[in-house]
């Protein structure tokens, strides 16, 4: 996926959930539109380097967009993540459409945000559904992890997360039925190395995944790439497969509220 041209800066703050005070290189500072409604927990670190992207929609309230983050890591370097959560499914797609993720290919239809008929009342709807005559219909429901904690592996989610658990349900009931049900954390932070459910933060959460996994839910993981042109990110693509650890406990002593 390639981003629009992005213009960098300095975090000054996240508020209101939806509102980003930046200020950019030029010496401007502008109000950006957050794409990100969830705790942001470990990303939203003001005086850290930002990416910026610029609209002239003139129906737009806000010009700029927050894209990325850059974070200081434990060698010295830096570490970018994505801040934008509608970027995930984009990603996720293009590299199932190119065949990039070789436990999901050989499909010969792709659809988006399918309804799945029959549970949670009907209202649940998941990311993927892949569809051949000569395999089990396969869904996927991708998640985005940028949750790094200071013991320098990755979690989900950074936040309680009902919702999220309820699409661990919805998987759960169709691997029963027979069908190939997956969940895909797509992890859009170049630091993160590994994955696991985030127990000190939703215990219920980390609980289902573990159960809903013994049910036949197959857990995948694979790490966002971005690619840079003169140190400015100009593509994102779906890269290397990263483990998941369902039992991992975070030490307790190295969160930080």
């Amino acid at each position: 996926m390639e981003y629009p041209t992005l213009v960098p800066g300095t975090l000054l703050r996240r508020y209101k959930r939806f509102l980003a005070d930046v200020r950019l290189d030029d010496g401007r500072e502008v109000v950006a539109h957050c794409p990100n409604t969830g705790s942001m927990r470990a990303v939203n670190v003001p005086g850290c380097r930002v990416w910026l992207a610029a609209s002239d929609n003139p129906a737009r309230k806000l010009g700029w967009t927050w894209e990325l983050i850059e974070l200081p890591q434990l060698d010295g370097g830096l570490a970018a993540a994505s801040v934008h959560t509608g970027r995930a499914n984009r990603i996720v797609e293009e590299a199932l459409r190119a065949g990039c993720v070789a436990e999901l290919t050989g499909y010969a239809e792709i659809r988006r945000e399918v309804r799945v008929e029959g549970i949670d009342h009907d209202r649940t709807r998941l990311d993927f559904c892949l569809e051949d005559p000569r395999r089990a219909t396969t869904f996927v429901e991708v998640k985005q992890v940028t949750l790094r904690e200071a013991d320098g592996h990755g979690y989900f989610p950074d936040a309680v997360s009902a919702r999220g658990r309820r699409h661990l349900e919805a998987l759960a009931a169709l691997a029963a039925r027979g069908h190939r049900a997956v969940l895909l954390f797509c992890v859009a932070h170049e630091g993160i190395e590994d994955v696991a459910p985030a127990a000190h933060l939703d215990p219920a959460y980390a609980a289902t995944l573990r159960e809903v996994a013994a049910r036949g839910v197959e857990v995948l993981a694979r790490r966002c790439e971005i690619i840079r042109e003169g140190g400015v990110p100009v593509a994102v693509r779906l890269g290397k497969a990263l483990p998941v650890s369902l039992n991992r406990q975070v030490d307790a002593s190295v969160v930080v509220d």
